[in-house]
C-alpha cells in the first residue's frame, strides 16, 4: 500500500501528493469514505486522480491509498444476466444493500462469493494444460454453458480435479507448475482477473471471412458486417440509433451479447433493462437475458466511471471470445464516452484538441475498436472465438464533420448512416442506402455465392444500382414531373419504390417482419428484382406503363415480407409463377 494526501479537489479529478511509489492506472482509495479511483497522471510524487464517484465533501488533507493494482474486472460464473456499473459493481446487490441510490464509497464484490456451482470437469489428473484450456464447465443457466479456462500464463500439470459445487473462490483443481527451482502446486478456481485497459492475448487474429447475420435486411443485403467486424451507426437524436442496436442484439447470430449503456438518458437504459428480460430469445426460446450482460452508465452517474465503462465492457467480452463463443458487443454511445474524456482532459489542463477533445481521442478510440476481432483463442488445440463491436454516435445537430464520428470512421469498416428524414417518415431502419458502406462486402461475397445462392452479387448489385438512379431522378421529377421520363425510367422508380417500402423498410414491432433468415431476403430480392426485368422486357414490347404496374401480383409483392418462414417457399413460388404469367400475357397481348 501507498498512503498519500489529498492537496486539490476539481470535480471528479483530485490532486494528491506523496505518492510516489504508485504506478499509473492504479486503483486507489480516496478519503475517509474510500471513493474508487484510478491514476491518471504522475509528476514527481503528486498523482493526479479520477475519481469514479461523486467527490462533494472531499478536501485537502483527506488521505489516498493505492491498492498497487489497475483497475481489473472479475471475471467467472455470476456475469450472464447481471447488471453492472461502469466499474463492475452490480447494481441489483447494490440496491439490495443500500436502497435505491448508490451510496458513496459502497464495496462489492462483482461476482456472488456465496452463491454455489456444480461444477463438471472436462480434464482429469494427469493432463497436460496450459493458458486458456478448457478444465470444467458450469452450467449459468439452462442454455449458457460457462467454460473454466485455465488463467493467462499457468502452464503444468493437473493434479486434482473434482465434480462438485463451489462457490468462486474455491480451488477446483490443483495445477504443478515448473519453476526456475523445481516445481510448484497452483490453486485454480473458477474466477480470473484481468485488468480492463489491456486486451486479453490470443494465438493468431484471423481474416474476416464470414458475415455476422442480423436478419435485417438492409444490413445483410447491402452494408454486411463480418463476424469480428467494427460497425459505427452515427446519427441524430431520435433517428433510431437505440432500437437498431436492439434489434441487433436480439436477433444477431452471436452467442452472448454485452450491451454497455455509455452515457445514455436513463429512461432508454430503463427499457433496456425492462424489454431484455422480456424478449423471447429467437436461439433458445428462453428470455435474451439468459446469455446478456448489461453495463449501465446513464448521463446522471459520475463521468469518470462513463470512461471506464467501455473498457469494463469489452474485457468481459474478449473472456466469452476466449471460450470460443461469437460475442456482440453493442456500445451505446461512444460520443458520450468521448465526452467524458474531453471532460476529465480539461481538468488535467492537458492541451486541447479539436472542439475541445483531447489530441489522443483517436488513438484511445482505435484502442477500444482493435479489440474487436475473430481469433485463435490461446489453448492446446484449436478453438476460434469472434467479438464483433458495434457502436453508436451521437453527433451533435447529426454533424458527421464532427471530431468522434470522423475519428471513428477512419477506424471501422462498417457505416450505417441513419437519416432524420427517413425516421421522420417512419422508414426504419433509417440507414441511409445513398451515404452508408461496408468495406467487408468484397471480402464476404464468395460466402454469400456458396452459402445463399450465386445470383447473390448480381441483384444487390443491381438493387444498389436502382436506389442510385432514382437519387437522380427524383431532381428531374422534381422540376418537370414524372410524365416527362421515359417508360423506363418510370420502371426504374417504380423498382426503386418496391425496394425501399417492401424490402429495406423493416417493422420491428411486427413479429413476422422483425428478422428475415437469407433465405427470405434472398426470395424477397429476387421476386421484387423479377418483378423490374419482366418490366423492361414489357415496356421494349410495347406494353403500357400503367398495365405493367397494376398487374394483380403487384399487391401480393407488396406484403411478401410478412410472410411466415415456414411458408416462404411456397408462397414465394406461387407468387413468381403469378408474376411470369401475367407479364406474359401482357406482352403477348401487346405483340398481337
Amino acid at each position: 500500500m501507498s498512503e498519500g494526501r489529498i492537496v486539490k479537489v476539481s470535480g471528479p479529478l483530485v490532486i494528491a501528493e506523496g505518492m510516489r511509489d504508485c504506478n499509473m492506472f492504479d486503483v486507489v482509495r480516496v478519503g475517509n469514505e474510500n471513493l474508487i479511483g484510478e491514476i491518471l497522471e504522475i509528476h514527481e510524487d503528486r498523482a493526479s486522480i479520477q475519481v469514479y464517484e461523486e467527490t462533494s465533501g472531499l478536501g485537502p488533507g483527506a488521505p489516498v491509498v493505492s491498492t498497487m493494482a489497475p483497475l481489473s474486472v472479475e471475471l467467472g460464473p455470476g456475469l450472464i444476466e447481471n447488471l453492472f456499473d461502469g466499474i463492475q459493481r452490480p447494481l441489483e446487490a447494490m440496491r439490495q444493500k443500500t436502497g435505491g441510490n448508490i451510496t458513496r464509497g459502497i464495496s462489492i464484490q462483482a461476482l456472488d462469493r456465496d452463491r454455489k456451482w456444480h461444477f463438471e470437469p472436462r480434464a482429469k489428473a494427469g493432463d497436460h494444460v496450459k493458458a486458456g484450456d478448457i478444465i470444467g464447465v458450469v452450467w449459468e443457466n439452462e442454455v449458457f454453458e460457462h467454460r473454466i479456462m485455465v488463467p493467462i500464463g499457468i502452464e503444468g500439470t493437473l493434479i486434482d480435479i473434482f465434480e462438485s459445487e463451489y462457490t468462486v473462490e474455491e480451488t477446483v483443481a490443483r495445477v504443478e507448475t515448473k519453476t526456475g527451482s523445481g516445481t510448484r502446486v497452483l490453486d485454480l478456481t473458477m474466477m480470473q482477473k484481468w485488468p480492463v485497459r489491456q486486451g486479453r492475448p490470443f494465438k493468431e487474429k484471423l481474416a474476416p471471412d464470414e458475415p455476422l447475420i442480423t436478419g435485417q435486411r438492409i444490413i445483410d443485403t447491402l452494408f454486411p458486417i463480418a463476424l469480428g467486424g467494427v460497425a459505427a451507426i452515427p446519427g441524430p437524436f431520435g433517428s433510431g440509433k437505440t432500437v437498431v442496436q436492439h434489434q441487433l442484439a436480439k436477433w444477431a447470430d452471436a452467442d452472448i451479447v454485452v450491451y454497455i449503456g455509455c452515457g445514455e438518458r436513463g429512461n432508454e437504459m430503463t427499457d433496456v433493462l425492462m424489454e431484455f428480460p422480456e424478449l423471447k430469445d429467437p436461439r433458445t426460446g428462453k428470455s435474451l437475458m439468459k446469455r446478456t450482460v448489461l453495463i449501465a452508465n446513464t448521463s446522471d452517474m459520475p463521468v469518470a466511471a462513463r470512461e471506464a465503462s467501455i473498457y469494463t465492457g469489452i474485457t468481459i467480452a474478449e473472456y466469452f471470445r476466449d471460450m470460443g463463443y461469437s460475442v456482440a458487443l453493442m456500445a451505446d454511445s461512444t460520443s458520450r464516452w468521448a465526452e467524458a474524456l474531453r471532460e476529465m482532459s480539461g481538468r488535467l489542463e492537458e492541451m486541447p484538441g479539436e472542439e475541445g477533445y483531447p489530441a489522443y481521442l483517436s488513438t484511445r478510440l482505435a484502442q477500444f475498436y482493435e479489440r474487436a476481432g475473430k481469433v485463435k483463442a490461446l489453448c492446446s488445440g484449436e478453438r476460434i472465438g469472434s467479438l464483433s463491436a458495434i457502436g453508436a454516435v451521437s453527433p451533435p445537430g447529426g454533424d458527421l464533420s464532427e471530431p468522434v464520428a470522423q475519428a471513428t470512421l477512419r477506424i471501422v469498416k462498417v457505416f450505417w448512416g441513419l437519416d432524420y428524414n427517413l425516421s421522420y417518415r417512419r422508414h426504419f431502419p433509417a440507414i441511409n442506402w445513398l451515404i452508408s458502406y461496408s468495406l467487408y462486402e468484397e471480402k464476404l461475397r464468395d460466402w454469400y455465392t456458396e452459402n445463399v445462392s450465386r445470383d447473390w452479387v448480381k441483384l444487390t448489385g443491381d438493387m444498389m444500382r436502382i436506389l442510385q438512379e432514382e437519387a437522380e431522378l427524383q431532381e428531374i421529377v422534381q422540376l418537370v414531373g414524372v410524365d416527362a421520363l421515359s417508360p423506363m425510367d418510370r420502371v426504374t422508380l417504380e423498382a426503386a419504390r418496391s425496394i425501399r417500402e417492401d424490402y429495406l423498410q423493416q417493422d420491428a414491432f411486427n413479429e413476422i417482419d422483425t428478422y428475415s433468415n437469407l433465405n427470405k431476403q434472398y426470395r424477397m430480392l429476387r421476386l421484387i428484382m423479377s418483378f423490374y426485368y419482366k418490366a423492361q422486357d414489357a415496356v421494349r414490347a410495347g406494353a403500357e406503363i400503367d398495365d405493367i404496374f397494376s398487374i394483380p401480383v403487384r399487391e401480393r409483392i407488396g406484403r411478401a415480407k410478412f410472410v411466415p418462414e415456414d411458408k416462404v417457399s411456397q408462397v414465394y413460388d406461387e407468387m413468381e409463377k403469378d408474376l411470369d404469367a401475367q407479364m406474359d400475357a401482357l406482352t403477348a397481348k401487346e405483340d398481337s
